[in-house]
């Protein structure tokens, strides 16, 4: 059963958080090759305050992190 996280700045509206929530969904579908019933699907607002500590430090610079952003902390 895979759930996938999505931590980002504060900001969006819950419309927004749950356009992205469905087209993620959707992918991850399609790609896995699973019913859309096997995922869960959770956003995260993280504040710019705690991003290095919370995010970039704990999941980020982690070594299963398949795609690394274009900046560093």
């Amino acid at each position: 059963m895979p759930h996938i996280t999505v931590q980002m700045y504060p900001g969006r509206s819950e419309e927004l958080k749950k356009k992205l929530a469905e087209a993620l969904l959707e992918t991850a579908s399609k790609t896995l090759e699973r019913e859309k019933e096997h995922f869960s699907v959770s956003i995260e607002d993280v504040s710019q305050d705690e991003w290095k500590q919370t995010v970039y430090d704990k999941i980020i610079s982690d070594k299963n992190t398949i795609i690394k952003p274009g900046y560093k902390m």
